[in-house]
């Protein structure tokens, strides 16, 4: 972070006297849950869409198209009928998480986790008693409000409620809770796999637990101190931080420093969304943007959603793929504990770069392994040892992307933001990653088929465009409280000549007093 930049004038220490509370702990691991909703939908439905009985249920022309295709081991699940199914979701989702970025200023991070939550048991609840295309559409789009609320409020929540000094880890705690759900629908999808008729309505049904979950942890936790400042509920911000900080810190000094970030929000009566246009949060809005776009582009979410596929055509027959997507689920799981105990050491930058290095070299041998054994046609059938190798480089891609891309796009866009363009920032972060994750699923299986092996190439060549942008432009913000982030962009050699750190509103005792 080398450069000139601006002076900061009081910038608060982020040292408050406190420590890990058993409250603090419970607070986040209970917004932390919000990623289980994600998680298990990721997990789910690709199963889903690979269980014959669901197929029959409501594609039957799929299972036509399938079998006419199996000449090529590329080819064989091309369908954009049946891609639609898991990315029509997303749209719904990318809806719901730019009105939350309003809507959250309002009535605070709790109740859109709430609502949230409501709206993911609804679409579970649908979706298991589907017996059409439209039941199932509704339930999706149920499902999408769902994820776009919660994705949009619970990593600003953590953000706001952890301490500086741990904020990643908590932060991380969303990924953590993120590879729960997805292990947890890959579990399920094996054992439904094995129930004839209606084995998928189980795998559909059970999201109801995930929700159940964050709805009921949301109820159980105070809204953020920053949040309930901007709603002008003092006294509940005051006892918010003495719930989570414990008896040793000093809570007025904290609640003095983000009363005064508030103070600078307020003293700009622009709305978030114009505001974060301007020129002097060109660094946030990039960010918004370029992390939860670049994090889609790595390639793993299309894998996450469609492991199963990908490990048929690899070889497995249906059960093993179907074992294979746990494997996997598991090994995302074990590396996002990685990152919940080396980010704060570490720092972000360099789980970003030990990431994504592990990642080009996966991909790209995949893609000798693919080619070589399957052939440019996908005319040949890969041996099983050929078959175990893909596995096993999936499994160390997922692992390397679990302690870097994947918690690191919740940690960043979560503690980058100023207070006035939070909400905003977070509602654009998501709403980029959930649009991105509809076009890539949606295009996943097609481009499989056209590209063969070189998809593979396409994924890592991305991958090494992020991580020179990671190494030229995203600078370390390990330990940074979040009303002294404006300080960490005005020294940067690049951002800080967009950036200036504001000084204190005037108004500030008014605020807390």
């Amino acid at each position: 972070m080398a450069g000139g930049g601006f002076a900061v004038a009081d910038a608060p220490s982020g040292d408050y006297g406190g420590g890990i509370t058993f409250s603090v702990v419970v607070t986040c691991l209970m917004a932390a849950s919000g990623g289980l909703i994600f998680g298990y939908d990721i997990g789910i439905s690709g199963g889903v869409t690979a269980m014959e009985s669901f197929l029959e249920e409501f594609f039957p022309g799929v299972l036509r198209r399938m079998a006419a295709a199996r000449r090529d081991q590329y080819c064989v699940y091309d369908s954009h009928v049946l891609t639609a199914f898991t990315s029509s979701l997303y749209l719904a989702g990318l809806v719901a998480s730019l009105a939350a970025g309003r809507v959250t200023r309002a009535v605070g991070r709790q109740a859109v986790m709430l609502a949230g939550g409501a709206f993911f048991f609804a679409g579970a609840a649908v979706n298991a008693a589907a017996v059409n295309i439209a039941m199932l559409i509704v339930g999706r789009m149920l499902l999408g409000f769902g994820i776009g609320f919660t994705n949009q409020a619970a990593p600003v929540y953590l953000a706001e409620t952890a301490p500086a000094k741990w904020r990643g880890a908590f932060t991380t705690g969303f990924q953590l809770f993120l590879g729960i759900g997805n292990l947890a629908a890959n579990l399920t999808n094996y054992g439904a796999a094995r129930i004839p008729r209606w084995g998928w309505r189980l795998s559909l049904g059970l999201a109801a637990v995930p929700a159940a979950v964050i709805f009921v942890g949301a109820l159980l936790i105070p809204d953020t101190p920053s949040s309930l400042i901007v709603r002008g509920r003092v006294e509940q911000a005051r006892a918010a931080l003495r719930r989570v900080r414990g008896p040793k810190a000093d809570v007025d000094a904290e609640l003095e420093d983000v009363a005064r970030a508030v103070g600078v929000a307020r003293s700009n009566e622009q709305g978030a969304f114009r505001r974060i246009l301007g020129r002097e949060y060109r660094p946030h809005l990039v960010m918004a943007v370029a992390v939860p776009l670049f994090q889609q582009l790595t390639g793993v979410i299309v894998i996450a959603f469609f492991s199963p596929v990908l490990f048929q055509t690899a070889g497995f027959g249906s059960n093993a793929a179907l074992m294979g997507a746990v494997i996997l689920g598991a090994v995302n799981l074990g590396s996002a504990l990685v990152s919940v105990a080396t980010v704060d050491r570490y720092g972000r930058r360099p789980l970003f770069l030990a990431g994504g290095l592990v990642m080009i070299m996966c991909q790209v041998a995949v893609a000798w392994i693919m080619g070589s054994q399957i052939g440019r046609d996908g005319e040949f059938a890969m041996a099983r040892k050929y078959s175990v190798a893909v596995l096993a480089l999936t499994c160390v891609f997922s692992a390397s992307f679990g302690w870097s891309w994947g918690p690191l796009t919740w940690v960043i866009p979560g503690e980058i933001f100023p207070v006035e363009v939070r909400s905003a920032g977070q509602g654009i972060s998501v709403a980029v990653n959930l649009g991105a994750t509809f076009v890539l699923t949606q295009t996943f299986l097609s481009m499989l088929c056209s590209f063969k092996y070189a998809t593979f190439i396409y994924y890592a060549a991305w991958v090494a465009v992020m991580t020179a942008f990671v190494v030229a432009f995203l600078p370390e913000t390990k330990g940074v409280p979040l009303e002294a982030m404006g300080a960490v962009w005005a020294r940067h050699w690049y951002w800080g000549r967009f950036v200036k750190v504001q000084q204190p509103a005037k108004n500030t005792d008014a605020l807390i007093n």
